[in-house]
């Protein structure tokens, strides 16, 4: 696919899951598992010529969880973790955009996760705009964040008899956003 320019004021895209992606990283032990929730919707509004007119308003299923081991992940889906039961959605809702360059902005909102809300800064780089086979119009987007998970509550853990625990408390998150 050739990416053009595409004309867009202030034009509303759909994120599109099947060519998106959010994933995550987190020390485990010695090692990093990584992890990802296929289940995840949105919009972004996006002004390339108004920047600050833009906005992004993200949901993801926190039972969709996936870190390619069941065990685990239904740990993950448990009080001890996300507790999807009582809180079965993480929500980003934007509440400015600011350019940093050309294709670099910072996307500044409220991330709630476990009823826990933080203002967070997404350093997004925008990919660009192209026309797919069939002439829908797409953007892209990427960002990457490290987030402390017991800043919403995510604490459990374990002592490790050598000393430290068994997961870490950063968790690296990374975005692939296309919409349409």
């Amino acid at each position: 696919m050739t990416t053009t320019a595409i004309a867009t004021a202030h034009k509303t895209y759909t994120i599109d899951a099947a060519h998106s992606e959010a994933a995550f990283q987190v020390r485990h032990l010695i090692t990093k598992v990584r992890g990802r929730f296929p289940e995840f919707e949105g919009t972004i509004t996006f002004a390339p010529d108004a920047v600050a007119d833009s906005s992004v308003v993200f949901t993801i299923q926190t039972k969709s969880i996936d870190t390619n081991q069941a065990q685990r992940d239904e740990h993950l889906r448990a009080a001890d973790f996300f507790d999807v039961a009582k809180f079965p959605v993480l929500t980003f809702t934007s509440t400015s955009v600011t350019a940093r360059g050309a294709q670099q902005f910072d996307v500044t909102g409220q991330l709630t996760m476990r009823d826990v809300t933080k203002t967070i800064t997404l350093p997004v780089t925008y990919l660009g705009a192209a026309k797919d086979p069939w002439g829908n119009d797409k953007v892209a987007f990427e960002s990457e964040i490290t987030l402390n998970r017991k800043d919403y509550g995510l604490n459990w853990n374990a002592a490790l008899e050598t000393g430290g625990f068994l997961v870490g408390d950063d968790v690296k998150v990374s975005l692939s956003i296309q919409a349409a």
